[in-house]
Parts: structure tokens; C-alpha cells; sequence
């Protein structure tokens, strides 16, 4: 009898978790934590603050080492004897709530950095610039500076760049969290062109439920510290969703599910 093939995770944590501070003054940041993340999904990590989303984001991004447990990124370690591992690495991109932008460099320079920085040749680095500033919604822009552009035109920017080497996931900490609400709504329906494009794998932190709503495959509810994995809830609506989807008998139910859920915990 033949047995079903069943891929690694594009993401796997097996009893992951954090502790900060001394041993005299420890906090709990992240209680022993498992969660697959299969390829090509979109996840979304969300709770009230200080539950450990952004802990877990950084952690997955290989921007913090977990005090303990197992992180696997297509089934090979991010860490290894207290070492990131720069091939694992490689497969992950991130973007944050700022944008980061170098003030100095033109929006062109700055989605090409890290590949300058891989040492790949000019023509080509700009040429996969200049593809992204298209996929992102901001051809045209490539000669300006960063203070040139808008917040949201400057948060594509740095989706683009996250893109730039062609990452395999996508890590996003509150990516849209300092924009007005319409500028807010239109990045949400940009992220998920964006996503049904590519195909990569994303993991995004928001406190907003009806971004998280509106944008997951799956929504994965933390508990406040430790952080723990309180409830997961899977999100059927078909794709591509337009804003009016929150207007929906099953938005709202799943957006009334979780504000319930968050007001019992919170």
C-alpha cells in the first residue's frame, strides 16, 4: 500500500520558548509552543499586548534565538549550537512597522541593497528592482528618495525589498500599523495580490481584527504571558476578497468569534 507524501512545513516550532531578563528577574515571554506553518500560507498572529506574537515573529526571523525548543525552516534548523544559519536565513524576509528606509539611497538602491550586498552585479539587482517596484505598485518611483514617497508607498517599498533575493517566506510585524485606515484597507488588499502572486509563505503580526480577518488562511489567537496558542481558527472565505467581504454574514461571525474570545482573555 502506497503511504501520501506529507511535505515539511515551510515553518515548523516544536516546544519553542522565550525567557528575558536575569535569572534573578526572569519573564516568561513564550510558554513551550508547537505550530506548523504550511508552504505558501497566510498566517496571522494575533492577541493582546505582551502575549508573544512579535516574540514569536522574531524568533522565526532568527532575530532572537528561542531560550528552548526546536525552529525549523523547511525542516533545516534556523539555529545551531547558538549560530544562525546562514543558509536557512536566506529563506526569509522581513518587514517591519517602520519602513527603514536608507534616507540616502533612492527607492531603486534601497530594494536592490541586499543584493548589492550579496555581491550581485548593478545591471541585475536593478533590473529585479525595477520588477518588484511593478509588483508592489510603485513603478515609476525608482529614482526618488524615501521622503519623497508616502508611508504606505514606502512600506511596498520595503516589501519589495524583503523580496528583493526572492525569499521563500515572508515575516511581517505590524506592517501597516502606522497608516490612516484607507491606506491601511488598500496595503491589506495589496498584501494579498501580492501573496496570490507569488505564492510565498507569510506570517504576519496585527492587534487588528479585521486585518486578520480579512487576510488569513488561518488565524492563530495567543494568550497574554506567557504567551501561549489559545485558539486557531481557520478562515474559508474564497479569494481574491474585496473590502466588501467585511460585510459578510461569515466575516463578521469570525470577527465576532475572536473579539469574544480576546475579551476573555485579555
Amino acid at each position: 500500500m502506497q503511504t501520501e507524501h506529507v511535505s515539511a512545513p515551510a515553518i515548523g516550532l516544536s516546544k519553542i520558548e522565550k525567557w528575558f531578563g536575569t535569572r534573578a528577574q526572569p519573564v516568561h515571554a513564550l510558554a513551550p509552543t508547537d505550530l506548523d506553518v504550511p508552504a505558501g500560507e497566510l498566517l496571522v498572529l494575533l492577541g493582546p499586548s505582551g502575549c508573544g506574537k512579535t516574540t514569536m515573529l522574531r524568533m522565526m526571523g532568527g532575530l532572537l534565538e528561542p531560550t528552548g525548543g526546536d525552529l525549523t525552516i523547511e525542516n533545516r534548523p534556523l539555529w545551531k549550537d547558538g549560530a544562525r544559519q546562514g543558509e536557512t536565513l536566506s529563506e526569509l524576509g522581513m518587514v517591519f512597522q517602520d519602513a527603514n528606509l536608507f534616507p540616502w539611497l533612492t527607492i531603486e538602491d534601497n530594494i536592490a541593497l541586499p543584493l548589492e550586498l550579496k555581491g550581485v552585479g548593478k545591471a541585475e539587482r536593478m533590473a529585479r528592482a525595477h520588477e518588484l517596484t511593478r509588483l508592489v505598485g510603485i513603478s515609476g518611483f525608482e529614482k526618488r528618495w524615501p521622503k519623497e514617497l508616502s508611508g504606505g508607498m514606502r512600506q511596498r517599498a520595503a516589501i519589495a525589498r524583503a523580496l528583493s533575493y526572492d525569499p521563500k517566506i515572508l515575516l511581517m510585524d505590524e506592517p501597516f500599523g502606522a497608516l490612516d485606515a484607507m491606506t491601511r484597507d488598500q496595503m491589506n488588499l495589496e498584501l494579498q495580490r501580492i501573496w496570490m502572486e507569488t505564492r510565498k509563505t507569510i506570517v504576519l503580526v496585527t492587534h487588528s481584527i479585521s486585518e486578520a480577518t480579512f487576510l488569513a488562511d488561518r488565524i492563530v489567537l495567543l494568550s497574554p504571558r506567557p504567551g501561549r496558542i489559545d485558539t486557531i481558527v481557520n478562515v474559508p472565505m474564497a479569494r481574491p476578497r474585496s473590502l466588501d467581504v467585511q460585510t459578510t454574514p461569515e466575516f463578521q461571525d469570525i470577527a465576532r468569534t475572536l473579539r469574544h474570545r480576546l475579551n476573555e482573555i485579555s
